[in-house]
């Protein structure tokens, strides 16, 4: 049988279609790599990355929504905390997500949450075009997106506490074992995105690759700041639209796995 993973998906997030972010790694005790010398120490070293930024063809609509709808809706990246009432224009819940894909599952739920603001982070660039057309066809004005790496915008645009919610969903499992240290969610990054959240707020990740779903419980479990809203996996929220292909491959006996965790 083959993993709902190994097969393409036109919806599958930056995280997987680019790449999202990971956190800063300096040694990898799996890999047996060796400390660190002095001398190499004093080179800051490179941050492991979840994503590969990879060329994409972009529709001649989607470079039209870019040039049309870009100037309003995207946001350029500023090592600063980001005034987001002044940005949408009026004072609302504000969710993240990283990485969208192709932007189908964020213009649903935003189009079904009006009252919510949606902020999209990804890196590919025909994912951002389709998302900006979802926009003008749906007429939606509470979605901003950034095209930047998404623990820089956590880390210098996001202040701690100021969101309602974050929405991971299905970023690249990095099948193979010498390639897990790329995942998405680690630690670091978990506590990253924990400080980021109000309290109350909620963290929603979804995979169907039950290795990385086990190792998300595992990592979201042990985040002393978030705390799980069920016991183990949680059923997958009705906000939540199934995708084309995640629908396929529930019908050919392939998993999904969603986590909701709440910011305690």
């Amino acid at each position: 049988m083959i993993p709902a993973d190994s097969l393409p998906d036109p919806d599958r997030d930056a995280t997987d279609a680019d790449d999202p972010i990971a956190p800063t790694e300096t040694n990898d005790p799996a890999s047996g790599a060796p400390a660190e010398s002095a001398e190499s120490a004093a080179t800051p070293r490179r941050r492991i990355k979840s994503f590969v930024t990879r060329a994409g063809r972009v529709s001649t609509g989607q470079q039209r929504a870019v040039e049309t709808l870009g100037p309003r809706f995207m946001l350029p990246y500023q090592p600063a905390p980001a005034d987001w009432p002044l940005l949408y224009g009026r004072t609302a819940p504000l969710i993240l997500e990283i990485g969208f894909g192709m932007g189908k599952t964020t213009a649903e739920i935003a189009r079904t949450r009006p009252d919510d603001d949606f902020l999209g982070v990804e890196v590919h660039g025909p994912g951002i075009g389709a998302l900006l057309k979802l926009i003008g066809e749906h007429e939606l004005g509470n979605i901003r997106i950034i095209q930047h790496d998404a623990v820089e915008v956590l880390e210098h645009m996001i202040a701690p506490g100021s969101l309602q919610g974050v929405h991971v969903f299905f970023p690249d499992p990095w099948h193979k074992a010498r390639h897990n240290k790329r995942r998405l969610i680690q630690a670091p990054f978990a506590a990253l995105l924990a400080s980021r959240l109000a309290p109350g707020g909620y963290l929603h990740c979804a995979t169907d690759w039950e290795p990385y779903a086990q190792q998300m419980l595992e990592v979201l479990e042990a985040e002393p700041m978030l705390r799980n809203t069920v016991s183990g996996f949680a059923p997958r929220p009705d906000y939540r639209p199934i995708t084309k292909f995640e629908a396929r491959g529930l019908r050919l006996g392939h998993g999904v796995w969603d986590l909701i965790y709440q910011r305690v």
